[in-house]
């Protein structure tokens, strides 16, 4: 016969509770580690993009995006395969911030001209990434959104395939190349030039060129270096007035 065990008591093997117990006074509460967010695609390309609007490009490499999220490079390539696709997934992301307008016919060319204005500032909140967008093909899911949102409106006010097709590449490209330029002039200012002195400069440079050679030039000074703002706009009307053109013309 076994032996009657007591409520409460472990059984044979066990160990017994002591959970209502103090601790032991030579005893050393023991420290609990931090659970680590998981390592996820997501967050790779987030710390990605810190670094870019923190130091710049060329400051973004797998080995620094590992050290910020507190791994070792190999467990990014888990999820990303090289630099390369981590540079495509990070201009996909900030792409996701664009939005594209539904198309309206009667209003194609201010759906354009305001689509215009907010990619470049989107663009220029992480300025340097358009060195990688200039250099790639759009293939994520955010930038071929923002491709068939202006494919859409350009078919929808009339324009052909071919004139829709090259019209939003070459608006994309104009962005992207007014945005760049942006990136190198701060680039500079953190080296520590000094914008209107250095405009100032140029515009009194081109004030004292030889007349009789640079005639224009000379008199032209300070419409030649003009505000970067008024010059964006300028060529969004420019790229307007020649599809209002086509399009006239078409018809």
């Amino acid at each position: 016969m076994e032996p009657t065990r007591q409520a409460g008591a472990p059984a044979p093997g066990e160990q017994p509770d002591h959970g209502d117990l103090p601790a032991l006074p030579w005893q050393k509460p023991r420290r609990r580690r931090p659970v680590k967010e998981p390592l996820t695609r997501e967050r790779i390309v987030a710390a990605a993009i810190a670094i870019l609007d923190r130091d710049g490009l060329d400051a973004v490499s797998t080995r620094r995006v590992a050290e910020d999220l507190g791994t070792g490079s190999a467990s990014l390539y888990a999820h990303v395969a090289s630099r390369d696709e981590l540079l495509e997934l990070m201009v996909d992301r900030i792409a996701g911030e664009i939005e594209v307008p539904e198309p309206d016919p009667a209003r194609w060319q201010d759906q354009l001209r305001t689509y215009a204005r907010h990619a470049q500032r989107v663009w220029s909140r992480h300025a340097d990434i358009t060195r990688a967008s200039l250099a790639s093909m759009p293939t994520g899911p955010n930038r071929l959104r923002v491709i068939e949102g202006l494919l859409a409106i350009l078919r929808a006010a009339g324009f052909g395939d071919e004139v829709a097709g090259w019209a939003v590449d070459r608006l994309q490209l104009y962005i992207d190349a007014d945005v760049y330029e942006g990136a190198l002039y701060a680039a500079k200012i953190k080296q520590g030039l000094q914008v209107e002195e250095y405009l100032d400069s140029i515009r009194d440079y081109f004030r004292r060129l030889p007349a009789d050679r640079f005639p224009l030039i000379a008199s032209m000074a300070d419409t030649i270096v003009a505000d970067s703002d008024q010059r964006f706009e300028f060529g969004v009307e420019l790229l307007l007035d020649g599809l209002t053109a086509r399009l006239q013309a078409g018809r």
